[in-house]
């Protein structure tokens, strides 16, 4: 295997885990939501997610490597956070999407320093292309998550 193969799949595994604790944070809020749009609005995003992860394994297996399969310790940690701060703040619609809009921050800053590392190091296209396409989805997601979350707070 090239060093630009493995590489390429060091950095994609990382944001299998990344994507996969995506998948999980989002289910994980969405039983926790009072409103159903907002409860079918965070499943749907954990199926895009679970959709980004896919893509990136068939990617890792594409350039000879094995996919990651499973979340990170910092996704376990921070959904461990979002229930402790959830029983402390009862739950509320807004107090789950300001932590999920927490959770899309670090994500978002994955994929931006993944896509900057695969420049730098001259990783090949086909792996640009797919991190670039799934930071425009990363960013989509935040982007609805935080504006949700305004539309939220402006009618407590």
């Amino acid at each position: 295997m090239t060093d630009i193969n493995k590489e390429s799949i060091d950095l994609l595994n990382d944001l299998i885990e990344t994507s996969k604790d995506g998948q999980k944070g989002f289910e994980t809020s969405a039983e926790d939501l009072k409103n159903p749009q907002l409860k079918s609005f965070f499943l749907s995003r954990a199926q895009d997610c679970a959709k980004a992860v896919s893509e990136l394994q068939a990617e890792v297996r594409t350039l000879g490597g094995d996919p990651e399969t499973s979340s990170s310790v910092s996704g376990s940690l921070h959904r461990a956070w979002v229930d402790l701060k959830s029983l402390v703040t009862g739950k509320s619609d807004e107090a789950i999407l300001n932590e999920v809009e927490r959770g899309e921050d670090v994500a978002l800053k994955a994929y931006k320093e993944a896509l900057q590392k695969a420049t730098e190091k001259a990783l090949p296209a086909n792996v640009i292309g797919l991190i670039q396409k799934q930071l425009e989805g990363t960013q989509r997601n935040h982007d609805q998550v935080k504006a949700l979350r305004d539309q939220v707070r402006r009618q407590s």
